[in-house]
């Protein structure tokens, strides 16, 4: 199948392909061209180039994006979008005045929706799951993380882990997975981590890798849920068992969680809304990519994390959506573009690289999706007429996207 995308106003984020992401002052640089076509061939990218200079193709679907803008789908590599149920009745206890370490402690939060998940069939938890992966596609999305970590047991950790599996499958979608058995203490290890830690380091990760559910490992390195020390052990384990580390750190308090992951090799640290100096020293001397969870934070009314901060001090800087039922029941990749600009004061071009090639960065995607590169993804938002990328930031509450093109088809 050939689809010829011409008359484009402008095509956004052209990169090389040795590009893997890009850090410092080279993220205010988005790489255009100004009245372009684009040809898609089966999934992947075939050529473009300026319409002055477009080749006769014959044979070919067209669509006319004359006033519209074409970049690639948003890389959302921070989810938790295979869930049960929802969190709600928390959302209400927090405008009345508890936090969420209050709810959590009152056997709320991470527990609560995993006492949910274990009670629901995998069938209805698919169902469930799959309208949200839906909504997100739409949304612009084209590459997507999701991490189990809602289960606490072993069955059903595998269970999200096989819905994820299932949901890349059936929705042609390319998805990462991470196992987070260690996401909380469950009640009945409450007097005993380590005994828990001995199931996630154990039973858990060789059943999920007999079955091959997983790229990552991650952890919840926090005070009340998992410190350095377990954070090393836990990461150790995954690695023996061939799982890259991505981990959640520095969200409520910074421990040393974002040294400990970088000596594990990790491939992102995500969260960052507490950062010290030398959390940067230690990024600065890693290729590990810090993520920024925006829409979280304003969900929680939280910090935002120093995104500025990190970018001026020469590092890269990716956007994820953390979509979960507790602390972000959103997945919406533009909502969090927006906010970047909105609250952590990244300019439009920022925060574009960082939903689109930083984030393939931290999937590990860097050499198929984040760019409009020959030979990548056929992952490709067009816009509605719009007077010029900043738009999509500046209009956050309106869906200014007109067609998504999923491995190079029209969704």
């Amino acid at each position: 199948m050939k689809l010829l995308l011409k008359n484009i106003a402008t095509l956004l984020q052209i990169r090389s392909n040795t590009t893997q992401k890009v850090s410092g002052a080279d993220m205010k640089e988005l790489p255009a061209l100004q009245d372009a076509w684009l040809l898609v061939e089966d999934d992947v990218i075939h050529s473009f180039g300026k319409m002055s200079e477009i080749p006769v193709f014959i044979g070919v679907e067209t669509i006319d994006c004359s006033g519209k803008m074409v970049l690639p789908s948003w890389c959302d590599s921070h989810t938790h979008l295979v869930y049960a149920g929802n969190r709600e009745q928390e959302f209400v206890d927090r405008i009345n005045g508890l936090s969420y370490q209050e709810i959590a402690a009152n056997g709320g939060g991470i527990v609560n929706s995993a006492k949910e998940l274990q009670a629901t069939s995998e069938a209805s938890l698919f169902a469930q799951s799959e309208k949200r992966l839906q909504e997100v596609i739409q949304l612009g999305t084209g590459a997507i993380e999701i991490k189990s970590g809602y289960g606490l047991t072993t069955q059903a950790e595998i269970k999200m882990l096989r819905v994820a599996k299932q949901l890349g499958v059936k929705y042609n979608i390319t998805v990462r997975t991470t196992f987070l058995g260690a996401h909380a203490i469950p009640p009945e290890y409450k007097d005993n981590k380590d005994g828990y830690l001995d199931l996630v380091c154990g039973e858990m990760m060789e059943k999920i890798t007999e079955e091959n559910l997983a790229d990552y490992v991650d952890i919840f390195c926090e005070e009340g849920y998992f410190s350095v020390a377990d954070t090393n052990r836990v990461l150790e384990a995954g690695n023996k068992h061939g799982l890259i580390a991505k981990t959640h750190v520095n969200q409520f308090t910074a421990i040393g969680g974002v040294a400990a992951s970088i000596n594990h090799g990790a491939l992102s640290v995500d969260h960052l809304e507490i950062l010290k100096e030398e959390d940067i020293s230690a990024l600065k001397a890693s290729d590990t990519m810090p993520v920024a969870l925006p829409s979280c934070s304003y969900f929680l009314s939280i910090p935002y994390t120093p995104g500025r901060q990190i970018i001026d001090a020469g590092l890269a800087l990716a956007l994820a959506t953390d979509y979960n039922p507790g602390s972000t029941p959103s997945g919406n990749m533009n909502f969090v573009v927006a906010t970047a600009c909105i609250k952590m004061k990244l300019s439009p071009e920022e925060a574009i690289n960082a939903a689109t090639i930083n984030g393939a960065y931290a999937m590990g995607l860097s050499h198929t999706h984040g760019s409009i590169t020959k030979g990548k993804k056929a992952n490709l938002i067009i816009t509605k007429e719009i007077p010029s990328y900043g738009y999509l930031p500046y209009a956050f509450g309106s869906n200014s996207i007109d067609k998504v093109i999923l491995n190079g088809v029209i969704v």
